[in-house]
């Protein structure tokens, strides 16, 4: 690959700020904005819902022109097959790692010890029972893959994606007119993403206003606890897990890969949306982290969908802080129970809007609390979202880190060179 294009070095046009320090000042700016807007930050929900909307427009073309450019542009079976399990492995390790971490810090800190509150006559939100083995195997197969890409199905799109990316490889010269077809729209849908992201700042402007003006304080006090575990325990897991294993598995400076991830960071923090992250996140593989195309495609678009670090730290700290909200002593099997639960709803569940809640109720059901609590995590699940997602985001980098250096598909000079914008 080559060094990054000229056009991100400063130009004679004066000083430019880099899009994630943009984007850090439209945050801050923001939350001020709530706080002095209030209920009438609601105004600029739809700046937001726009900016939401025009990454979203991206997702479907994008996860499947890359997808089938990255296993067109990797010939040999067997490299795709090792693409492929270190893949599914770290995702599957992490994110066994990151409930079982979160427990940790909810028994550790205790958030729901002593906050008397209860949750009675709340009614709370419906049950929803964890899909079986064989119904998650049937549902990854599309009966009809235009439908569903206007569904928006990521998990059928994938795999759709990758039966036609294999086909092509295997036919040979036959394949290249739609390969080169495939590569021409994945090179425009990367362009269309640095053009929506021009306008990020703008967009996150909006969100945070929104969200600062509707939550305020008056929401954070009561949970402040459990917010404050979350948050500590999700930067623990990436400066410490994620960092270590860049530094451990690919011997590269671990502050480069945050260096080069911060924009989809950000962009995951305040959209709280690993899906519509994910444009950004192949910007950032490709662009500052020296990932391949073809393992960078591959890798990400697969976890935006089952990889959900983030996800599982919440249910882990949440569900033990309702269990101490209402008094209740957790046995070790329970303790299982949450694990097995989460890990196997994660990839279940990924591509549901609101699958925080929906996996959350599952685990509940399993281990015997009530779901009136849902009740509760609802009113500041947008908070914790922020959290997790961005996780769920640095998760994907950093796999694409790994996988990508263990492959010899990293350009280490555009790993290693400083980024200016």
């Amino acid at each position: 690959m080559s060094a990054p294009a000229p056009g991100n070095a400063p130009t004679s046009a004066g000083f430019r700020l880099a899009l994630w320090q943009q984007i850090m000042i439209a945050l801050a700016l923001g939350l001020v904005a709530g706080q002095l807007l209030g209920e009438k930050a609601e105004y600029l929900k739809p700046i937001g819902d726009l900016f939401i909307n025009a990454i979203m427009m991206l997702i479907v073309p994008l996860i499947f022109a890359s997808l089938i450019q990255g296993i067109t542009s990797m010939s040999d079976p067997a490299k795709m097959g090792r693409v492929g399990g270190k893949t599914a492995a770290i995702y599957m390790l992490t994110t066994v790692f990151a409930i079982s971490l979160g427990m940790f810090a909810a028994w550790l800190f205790q958030p729901g010890a002593g906050t008397g509150m209860s949750f009675a006559a709340q009614g709370g939100e419906a049950a929803t029972e964890a899909p079986s083995l064989a119904q998650i195997l049937i549902d990854l197969v599309p009966r009809n893959p235009l439908a569903a890409m206007a569904e928006g199905n990521i998990l059928q799109i994938i795999v759709f994606s990758l039966i036609l990316g294999i086909s092509l490889s295997l036919i040979g010269d036959a394949a290249a007119p739609m390969v080169r077809g495939i590569d021409s729209l994945a090179q425009a849908m990367f362009k269309m993403t640095s053009l929506v992201m021009a306008c990020a700042p703008i967009g996150v402007f909006a969100l945070i206003s929104y969200v600062s003006g509707r939550y305020g304080l008056e929401v954070l006090v009561p949970l402040a606890k459990i917010i404050g575990v979350v948050y500590v325990t999700c930067i623990f897991h990436v400066l410490v897990v994620y960092s270590g294993m860049v530094a451990v598995f690919t011997r590269l400076n671990p502050l480069r890969w945050l260096h080069g991830s911060i924009d989809a960071l950000m962009v995951g923090f305040s959209t709280t949306s690993g899906a519509a992250t994910l444009p950004v996140s192949l910007r950032c593989a490709t662009k500052h982290l020296g990932v391949s195309k073809g393992v960078a495609g591959f890798v990400l678009p697969v976890g935006a969908t089952i990889n959900m670090d983030g996800t599982a730290i919440y249910q882990g700290a949440v569900t033990l802080f309702i269990a101490q909200l209402i008094g209740v002593e957790l046995t070790t099997m329970d303790y299982l129970m949450i694990v097995i639960t989460g890990t196997l709803a994660t990839i279940g569940t990924a591509g549901v809007p609101g699958a925080g809640l929906i996996m959350l109720s599952i685990i509940l059901v399993q281990v015997g609390l009530p779901l009136e609590a849902v009740a509760v995590i609802a009113g500041i699940d947008r908070i914790l979202d922020m959290a997790r997602t961005t996780v769920n985001v640095a998760g994907d980098l950093m796999t694409s880190v790994v996988v990508g250096h263990s492959e010899g598909e990293l350009d280490r000079e555009v790993y290693d060179t400083p980024r200016i914008t």
